[in-house]
């Protein structure tokens, strides 16, 4: 263990109290998570007014066309911090825009400089500000930003002037992917990191369901300067370490100010759909800790998903809130999961805050598998669909219905937690949720949790291969064919779909839901999106439909919740009481993210990045697009 040094959060403009933010310096709009902004300029009153303020198009789309390369999903959200916008692109590249007008003020390119090698597309979700408790006049690098790549790099930025910080890690930048714990691979990350105090607290992912001993999952505090060690948390036991690897940390993370607490969200063991090498407990896998700032000391950890053979990593950050019960403010930390459902826990204890049963669930027929015999089910109602009917499945014409029906019957399905098998196997709700990343966001005010859903079935059928001929790592797009490297098998399955492209699971698809954590309920309930499907996306589903989501909400002061996410593109507020739509934009092509919002020179911004999905299967674009009300 390092040597641990005693730090408070220092962030600029964050209030500790949710209900007061009113800046978005984070991923999360606060450092407690949230996708909460107090500001109310654009409300429910006027939001109809809401115009096209401005658009930046940071050129990626163009410059992987041209190098031949395919690109990744530009999902970042922006940040709001230094009188700056800040944000990631695919091609590894920082930028800060003016935040009135969009122009460029700086890119940062690691590429053109510390890096003396092209870039690779790859996903980025967004960066971190950092800045000195006084920072100095004048003095560089006393504002940074933080920027952690695919390729397990960490760079440290001059906010004010987008120059490498010298005095970090190896003139600028140091690699965090080597491990130097168990397993083989390396860190990547996707998601920003968390500043708190004079520290940088890492997390990281490691690949899905490619090899069986893969690296450990780690975190780690860096001291915010140097780049320097400070602690670190391993979450896979050393008697363990040789054997399986994983429950990493892929989502943000998020901090209570109050008490120092680093709240983390982890995921699966390694090799995710295939357990049998896992033969003791991995409590910190699948499981919501808290984690000590100063010292990297775990005050309390609940797992949510025991000897996770589905692929069902916790996926959005915990959000550290407090719900009023009986006039009292209860301190909690919620955390959605993929199956669809929610778990609430006292935030200083890890008790639960709503009861937690075990029940039993299906039994794995692999051999030498040992499936969890029990599964925590929160008592708040899901706000995914929980299990498939035969006879509801659908289609749009008797002819493709009847197509999902008898393949129904060549898979295993028992209902909920239903196991990989040689048969192939159903899971549902999918390892892409129920819900995921950007998820969720709490509503301070009402107490009112708004999370997306979607409602899709996975297929998951391991296929024994011993012969190195056997062990391709082909797939398309939403489907996988991959050698799970240290184990008997070939996995290959993918999202349950009709020959026509078509969900063979009724709808609703996509859907937006609304939980009062004051009484336990769900407020409201609605579709969101359509989708064009099956062949030449010649059809259109209807909008009770609801489209897949992918991104996530923000709810803000004004009563309103923007969210796009959705397959045909649009932009939408709601009404935080109802559910009902109140505005709506056309993008560019699908903002598949997170957006965000802040106040600048007196007005109210609401911004998005326009980026499509390569998962999706949509048009891709690299703008980001904002809006305020008209004059």
């Amino acid at each position: 263990m390092f040597k641990a040094i005693v730090l408070v959060l220092a962030l600029p403009a964050a209030a500790a109290d949710l209900a007061q933010n009113t800046a978005w310096s984070t991923y999360g709009g606060a450092p407690s998570g949230g996708h909460y902004s107090a500001l109310d300029q654009i409300n429910r009153g006027n939001v109809a007014q809401l115009r096209e303020a401005w658009v930046h198009s940071n050129g990626d789309v163009a410059r992987d066309a041209a190098a031949g390369v395919k690109g990744a999903s530009f999902e970042a959200t922006p940040i709001y911090a230094n009188d700056r916008l800040y944000l990631c692109t695919t091609s590894n590249r920082v930028i800060a825009l003016d935040p009135e007008s969009g122009t460029e003020l700086w890119t940062f390119d690691p590429h053109a400089g510390l890096l003396n090698q092209p870039s690779r597309p790859g996903m980025c979700r967004g960066v971190t500000y950092w800045q000195a408790t006084s920072p100095e006049p004048g003095k560089a690098c006393e504002k940074r930003i933080f920027k952690a790549d695919p390729q397990g790099r960490v760079f440290a930025i001059d906010a004010d002037t987008g120059k490498s910080c010298g005095d970090f890690g190896n003139g600028g930048w140091l690699d965090a992917a080597a491990p130097e714990w168990g397993g083989a691979g390396r860190i990547i990350f996707t998601s920003s990191q968390l500043a708190l105090g004079d520290m940088l607290i890492l997390g990281g992912s490691v690949g899905d369901n490619i090899k069986a001993d893969s690296t450990d999952g780690v975190i780690r505090a860096l001291d915010a300067r140097t780049g320097r060690p400070i602690w670190r948390l391993v979450t896979i036991p050393p008697e363990l370490s040789d054997k399986t690897g994983g429950a990493d940390v892929w989502p943000p993370f998020s901090v209570d100010p109050e008490t120092n607490t680093v709240f983390v969200a982890t995921g699966s063991p390694s090799v995710d759909l295939y357990g049998a090498g896992r033969v003791a407990d991995i409590p910190y896998a699948n499981a919501v800790i808290a984690i000590d700032g100063a010292d990297g000391r775990v005050k309390w950890h609940r797992q949510i998903v025991r000897h996770d053979l589905f692929d069902y990593d916790l996926p959005d950050q915990p959000h550290v809130v407090a719900i009023e019960r009986n006039g009292e403010k209860i301190p909690a930390v919620v955390q959605i999961t993929k199956m669809g459902t929610v778990f609430v826990f006292h935030r200083d204890t890890g008790e639960p805050l709503l009861p937690i049963a075990d029940v039993v669930v299906p039994a794995s027929d692999i051999p030498n598998e040992i499936a969890a015999p029990t599964q925590p089910q929160s008592a708040l109602p899901p706000f995914a669909v929980q299990e498939l009917k035969e006879g509801e499945l659908f289609g749009l014409t008797p002819w493709d219905r009847g197509w999902c029906e008898d393949s129904f019957k060549t898979y295993r399905y028992d209902g909920p937690f239903t196991p990989p098998s040689e048969k192939g196997s159903l899971i549902f709700p999918a390892p892409g949720g129920g819900g995921n990343w950007g998820g969720a966001a709490y509503d301070p005010m009402r107490h009112l949790l708004i999370v997306k859903n979607q409602n899709f079935v996975f297929t998951a059928k391991l296929i024994p291969a011993p012969r190195p001929e056997d062990r391709n790592n082909a797939g398309a797009a939403g489907q996988m064919d991959r050698y799970l490297e240290g184990t008997p098998y070939r996995v290959l399955g993918g999202r349950w779909l009709s020959p026509w492209g078509i969900p063979c699971n009724p709808p609703p698809w996509g859907e937006l839901v609304a939980y009062d954590l004051s009484n336990g309920t769900i407020a409201w309930k609605r579709t969101v999106g359509q989708v064009p499907f099956g062949p030449f996306g010649l059809f259109k589903s209807f909008e009770k439909w609801g489209s897949p989501v992918i991104g996530g909400p923000i709810a803000t002061g004004g009563g309103l919740v923007f969210m796009a996410g959705t397959m045909e593109g649009e932009f939408r507020a709601f009404d935080v009481e109802t559910g009902k739509t109140v505005w709506s934009a056309q993008l560019p092509v699908p903002g598949m993210s997170v957006p965000m919002t802040y106040m600048h020179k007196g007005k109210q911004y609401v911004a998005i990045a326009a980026g499509g999905s390569t998962l999706a299967g949509t048009e891709l674009g690299d703008r980001i697009v904002a809006f305020a009300l008209g004059e």
